[in-house]
């Protein structure tokens, strides 16, 4: 079965796309240089300088029968394979296959048009292909960006292995990518979550009595039950006490609201990461795990992206095509160099979503001394559905203000850190207040930290 999300194989035949699509090989000039030692004899007699326009003719005239055997552009035909669906920072390998149809072996050097965010150079492969033969080469990208990416065409420059002579071709294999969060990391997370303790204690809790609010079951009165939980009118009909055994609830919904504003483009170099990422990049990947996470326990899941404006919606679901339209969604997200209209999405998501559910809402905000407009929506936000308040975290802040100064310029960044970190706490803590859950984390334990949450809500029925 092949996966979707993996790019197209393209294919075309190479095309002549200049006015002089063919050029001279290195052994070439070589023999010309040769021919200049004709030279020196010259001096003695003039007769002897003619021979050097006779070796000359003669390499010209090797060039042109070389020119004429090998194939023509339309003879070769390259693809462009994809194994895996590439990811943002995660390697990856790209294959190009070229096939010669030509009856002489010859030897080809490529030039893939790949973006600049996937690779700093354009690659470059060589390869030897043998007549009515084919070869594949490879190469490995990066993606350091997520969306759509567009690939160009690959540029061919191919000669006979004698080498006097080559052409020049391009193979039209353009194609437009999309660059997706790295599914690895979510799959394991959601792995991991199966196979833990945590999951094993959570599918008990869901027969244990007086959890959750869903009903399940009838059973005999036990000493212990909570007396609330009697079923009168069965205990009538069976002239015995009888208790409503309840599950945790399913089928509920969680909606990811992801911040695109200017403080999620900070960028964090993760640890083994071969790139930067922006804080944007880390709050996507933790929405995308939560959602694989959530929808393995029966829930639905929505998500809002937004910045000045809405960029991404996606209606409450769950499913293999759910997660799908969801990873897509979540790829095309971008951060914006101006502040996000926190109000907009609030008004959005009450409009919306009428029952009570769980928002997680993945942002940062602003040190100001006025209180910032997203802890003002997300309080509001609150009154009706359960906020979760994640808040990412600078790594670089918390460093500056856990480290002892050396000298008086550290004393001062030291004191502005530890003022920044106090002022953000003093702004959670009246979140707190107000009830919504708030976590706080860095980067790179967000996505673990939002699971934790997430589980710790389902287990205690707080929705």
């Amino acid at each position: 079965m092949t996966n979707p999300l993996v790019p197209a194989a393209v294919e075309a035949r190479g095309e002549s796309r200049r006015r002089l699509p063919f050029g001279f090989g290195p052994r070439f000039f070589l023999a010309l240089l040769v021919g200049l030692l004709w030279l020196i004899p010259a001096w003695w007699s003039a007769r002897l300088g003619a021979a050097m326009f006779l070796w000359d003719g003669l390499v010209v005239g090797v060039w042109l029968f070389d020119l004429y055997r090998l194939p023509r552009p339309a003879s070769l035909t390259l693809r462009r394979v994809w194994k895996t669906a590439p990811s943002l920072a995660s390697p990856s390998t790209v294959y190009v296959e070229i096939a010669n149809r030509g009856r002489r072996a010859i030897r080809v050097a490529l030039v893939d048009e790949a973006p600049v965010s996937f690779c700093r150079q354009p690659p470059q492969l060589e390869a030897e292909v043998a007549a009515a033969g084919s070869v594949a080469r490879e190469y490995t990208i990066v993606p350091g960006e997520r969306g759509d990416a567009r690939f160009g065409n690959v540029f061919i420059r191919y000669g006979a292995p004698f080498g006097f002579a080559q052409r020049w071709a391009v193979a039209p294999l353009a194609q437009t990518v999309r660059v997706t969060p790295d599914l690895t990391e979510a799959r394991d997370q959601a792995l991991y979550l199966i196979r833990s303790r945590q999951v094993e204690m959570e599918k008990r809790r869901r027969r244990h009595r007086g959890m959750g609010r869903e009903f399940q079951s009838l059973r005999e009165y036990r000493q212990g039950d909570d007396p609330r939980d009697i079923c009168w009118p069965a205990t009538a009909r069976r002239h015995q006490l009888t208790t409503r055994i309840y599950e945790v609830e399913r089928s509920q919904v969680v909606w990811l609201a992801v911040d695109a504003g200017r403080l999620l483009r900070a960028q964090v170099r993760p640890a083994g990461r071969p790139v930067p990422l922006a804080k944007l990049d880390y709050a996507v990947q933790a929405a995308l795990s939560l959602a694989h996470v959530a929808t393995q326990c029966g829930d639905r899941v929505g998500l809002l992206a937004y910045g000045r404006s809405i960029q991404q919606t996606l209606g409450a679901g769950r499913g293999p095509l759910h997660i799908r339209a969801l990873v897509d969604a979540l790829s095309l997200v971008r951060a914006e160099p101006n502040e996000a209209n926190h109000g907009l999405a609030a008004r959005w998501l009450l409009e919306r979503q009428t029952r009570r559910a769980l928002v997680v809402w993945i942002t940062d905000f602003a040190e100001t001394p006025a209180t910032p407009e997203v802890i003002e929506s997300a309080s509001r936000t609150g009154r009706k559905h359960l906020v979760l308040f994640a808040a990412v975290s600078q790594p670089d802040l918390a460093a500056l203000a856990a480290a002892i100064p050396q000298n008086e310029e550290e004393m001062f960044r030291h004191a502005a850190a530890l003022e920044i970190v106090e002022r953000r706490e003093l702004l959670l803590r009246g979140l707190r207040q107000s009830g919504v859950l708030v976590a706080e984390q860095a980067p790179g334990l967000l996505t673990t930290s939002l699971v934790n949450h997430y589980l710790e809500i389902k287990d205690r029925g707080r929705l």
